[in-house]
């Protein structure tokens, strides 16, 4: 059995022996702790001389990793003057640990994908830590070291690794020789100083390197508040260690040494175990060899979740701006001003915020996956609303979010999302994505999806279509700005849905270009192509508008068929309040907003707490599956990125939020009265109607549900959901759908005549439209 010791020059408490078995060989190890006494250090090397087959020095500072040649060499100086008087071979694992550094960062970056990608790290010995420092580079520029601080009370830090080496070469050699270099620190208000720029440091890194030497005089006064939810980069994390960061909220702890034996042990000793295993002299092992056994022995770094549970909190970034000026009435200055000026002052402010350049508007904490996955982000804005994207040519848009996603970096985001009309601008994010730091998405994968699971969740509870699992829906929808990004990816979603899908644009060829595709995947599609979308509203039992015309007037909805669902996709939306006011017996909602799982914690964005639109929902679950990737650019949409984003974000707890309006949730009781109105206006009209079966929101009937508290959407003086005698209106709902499947039958024969009539007209105006478009597509 071979014997390997360990002279620690730490405290002898921490003892130990122990027998074990490594590379097919059989081992005692020893650990000899000296408190400090080097005298009994050296008695201690003598006395193992010749009867140890190998040695490991521990306790001691490691030499500057960089520097001067003196400060890098003095110490392996005095070891190697030790050493030379003794045969057998000593070690302070210095190269292990070295290689061990690399070797760690590049497997844990490599394992969990891209773990330090603009990652926020502050070094507490940069210098002390040079290896670690050179290989993050490679992964972030947010690095931060405190030597100029903690070596010499110097209350600056240096923030790149160039800066680091010019401190090494320069300014630390020549402090060196100043006699005074500890005055500043040892005076009570810059060291107070220090000690909480150094806190303030901590608080904002996602990660901590903490060298081993000097341990806990360097956070042993940290607490939660500096240390609650970190990483930790340090080497020999022992139990007491691991428990420190326990009791301080720690998520991971990554030590660079890798554990292969039962217990903990220092970089010296499994470096002596690998000298004695190999039969080599200290300066005999090469950083090959050392590498070779670490993979052929699979001594992967050692990763310490204290909690007990796995742990990764990712980061994100999401532009947002305002979607006109009354949304910059929101600072309570403006909004004052505002009140006892003229307009112009307000179209004033509207000009002038669209130069300013992009700020913070809110922190994103708390959303956490039911996979244990974590993300955190910030709402970024730029000041132009989309009258001022317009007025400006892309370049203009360009240039600020560009300025954003450098703020992003900054600020530790692995991705960042363009927001309402950021990705509408221009080639739809191609160039921002392509000229970004980090990857960029648009968000409009789960904004289609979103989209039609709101609308199809509001056909369900509006009852007035028949759904039979298995097979399409015999209705006919529409898709306004059909041939857009979203609008495109919708088309192709109902197709495989709807018995017929119209889509309306204003460019027959690239419509007759899509039509053509789809066609292709899914044959036996009844799809048809109109620039003049109006002429078809009465027919369309399901509208989605998913243009981009920033306020213009879209679709006369007072030609809209009575019950239809219209889903408005647009931001800004395509139908203002005043227009959705028109038709009651209309269903309006706007695109399916998202439920973020967790207990998410943001600035308002005009949503119900925890509901986020889907183009954030995108960026959020792409940073949760940890897909730091240009995920969704460009006005055509992937359909297998709409089906991934779909099953992503119900892997991750993301759930349809309640279907709102204009004027907010819409409650069961709200839908039945929508459903109410539009029965009656078909039956005014003679529209055929089939009653079919009504659902709410939870699956259940209406009568269970009319005891709910009155939603947003109710008028005060008459809640929705009792008549003008204050009767339940749900529970005689069934009623009145019966008398009208009565009446519709008795006046079938009647309509049956006027109904072959109409097909007739609109044969003859069809024929007329597609002359019209055929015209249009020579002139184009």
């Amino acid at each position: 059995m071979k014997q390997i010791v360990s002279i620690n020059l730490g405290s002898s408490k921490d003892d130990y022996e122990f027998e074990t078995e490594f590379l097919g060989q059989e081992f005692n190890i020893k650990r000899f702790g000296v408190n400090g006494e080097m005298d009994k250090a050296a008695n201690l090397l003598l006395h193992w001389d010749k009867k140890a087959d190998a040695i490991g020095i521990g306790g001691i500072k490691f030499p500057y990793g960089m520097g001067p040649r003196y400060l890098k060499k003095k110490h392996h100086e005095k070891l190697n003057e030790l050493g030379e008087k003794i045969s057998t071979p000593v070690t302070t694992g210095h190269a292990l640990r070295n290689v061990s550094f690399e070797w760690c960062l590049r497997f844990v970056n490599h394992k969990f994908e891209d773990y330090f990608k603009n990652a926020r790290v502050l070094f507490f010995s940069g210098m002390n830590s040079y290896r670690i420092a050179k290989v993050m580079a490679e992964y972030t520029d947010n690095l931060t070291f405190a030597d100029p601080v903690l070596e010499n009370g110097i209350s600056k830090f240096i923030n790149s690794v160039k800066g680091l080496e010019k401190y090494a070469q320069g300014s630390h050699e020549i402090l060196q020789w100043v006699p005074s270099k500890r005055l500043a620190s040892s005076v009570i208000p810059t060291r107070a100083w220090n000690d909480y720029i150094i806190r303030k440091a901590m608080q904002k890194a996602d990660i901590l390197v903490i060298p081993s030497f000097g341990f806990y005089d360097y956070i042993g006064k940290a607490t939660l508040e500096e240390l609650g939810g970190k990483t930790i980069i340090t080497s020999t994390a022992t139990d007491d260690r691991v428990e420190f960061f326990k009791e301080r909220g720690v998520n991971v702890i990554i030590d660079t040494t890798p554990k292969i034996l039962e217990r903990v042990v220092a970089p010296n000793v499994i470096e002596a175990l690998i000298i004695a295993a190999l039969e080599r002299k200290r300066n005999q092992i090469r950083d090959d060899d050392l590498l070779e056994i670490i993979s052929t022995q699979r001594m992967d770094p050692r990763i310490v979740y204290p909690s007990g549970k796995e742990k990764r909190v990712s980061r994100f970034a999401f532009v947002i701006h305002p979607l006109s000026k009354e949304f910059l009435k929101k600072d309570k200055i403006v909004d004052t001003v505002s009140g006892f000026t003229p307009p112009v002052f307000l179209d004033a402010v509207e000009k002038v915020v669209a130069y300013a350049p992009p700020w913070i508007y809110s922190r994103v904490t708390g959303v956490k996956s039911p996979t244990g996955a974590e993300t955190e982000g910030w709402l970024i804005t730029v000041g132009g609303t989309p009258k001022q994207m317009l007025a400006h040519d892309p370049e203009f848009t360009y240039k600020r979010l560009l300025q954003a996603s450098r703020m992003a970096k900054r600020l530790g985001a692995q991705i960042m999302g363009l927001g309402a009309f950021t990705k509408v601008v221009g080639d739809a994010g191609v160039t921002v994505a392509k000229k970004a730091e980090l990857p960029i998405t648009t968000g409009n994968s789960y904004s289609a999806s979103g989209a039609l699971w709101a609308a199809a969740d509001a056909v369900r509870r509006m009852g007035l279509i028949h759904v039979e699992k298995g097979k399409k829906i015999k209705a006919k929808t529409m898709v306004l700005g059909a041939t857009g990004a979203i609008g495109s990816v919708c088309c192709r979603l109902l197709a495989k849905a709807f018995d017929e899908v119209y889509m309306g644009g204003r460019n027959t060829a690239k419509l007759m270009a899509l039509q053509e595709s789809i066609m292709e995947e899914t044959p036996g599609v009844n799809i048809r192509i109109t620039t003049n979308p109006d002429k078809y509203l009465h027919e369309m039992d399901v509208i989605v508008t998913a243009t981009s015309g920033a306020g213009k007037k879209i679709l006369d909805i007072t030609k809209v068929k009575p019950g239809c669902v219209i889903t408005d996709v647009a931001r800004p939306l395509d139908l203002p309040a005043s227009e959705v006011a028109k038709r009651p017996d209309v269903l309006v909602i706007e695109s399916g907003e998202i439920e973020l799982p967790g207990n998410p914690e943001m600035k308002s964005i005009g949503l119900p707490p925890k509901v986020v639109y889907a183009c954030l929902a995108e960026t959020i679950v792409l940073a949760l599956e940890g897909r730091f990737e240009i995920f969704t650019i460009g006005r055509d949409i992937e359909w297998e990125k709409v089906k991934d984003i779909y099953k992503m974000g119900l892997k991750h707890g993301m759930k349809l939020a309640a279907i709102s309006g204009v004027n907010g949730v819409f409650t069961d009781e709200d839908i039945l009265k929508v459903r109410e109105l539009a029965l009656d206006a078909r039956k005014k009209q003679g529209i055929p109607t089939t009653n079919f079966n009504v659902t709410t929101s939870s699956g259940a009937k209406p009568d269970q549900n009319k005891d709910k508290e009155p939603g947003k959407n109710k008028k005060p003086e008459q809640p929705a959901g009792t008549n003008k005698a204050g009767s339940s209106e749900p529970a005689k709902l069934d009623e009145k759908a019966e008398k009208v499947e009565r009446t519709e039958q008795a006046e079938k024969t009647g309509q049956t005549a006027q109904t072959e009539k109409n097909e007739q007209a609109e044969k003859v105006t069809d024929a007329k439209e597609k002359k019209i478009e055929a015209e249009n597509m020579k002139k184009e």
